[in-house]
């Protein structure tokens, strides 16, 4: 009977996919002398009075609702199609935004 012997070699771990992230960042530039920050898992909104921030908070939230509903995540859509969301949601394009 022939002896078989084994070979234990080391395979290199498979190259790590870098994991995509998406932030929705809104900023309210007009104040009321309070400071306001809210946070999501995907959000983060900074100052505003509180109209303002109440506004930017609704959105964010609505934007959420309709990619769940899409079944995907801030990270998993395009630009065109955040685009479309955001606008559903009544936010529209600044003039002179830049689009990369």
């Amino acid at each position: 009977m022939a002896a078989q012997s084994t070979y234990l070699g080391l395979v290199p771990p498979a190259p790590k996919r870098k994991k995509k992230a998406a932030l929705l960042l809104g900023i309210g530039v007009d104040s009321d002398g309070h400071k306001r920050l809210t946070t999501g898992s995907n959000f983060a909104l900074i100052g505003g009075t509180e109209e303002t921030h109440q506004a930017m908070t609704e959105k964010a939230i609505k934007i959420n609702e309709k990619l769940a509903a899409k079944g995907k995540r801030l990270e998993d859509v395009s630009r065109e199609e955040f685009e479309d969301i955001a606008q559903s949601v009544g936010l529209r394009r600044q003039d002179g935004a830049k689009e990369n």
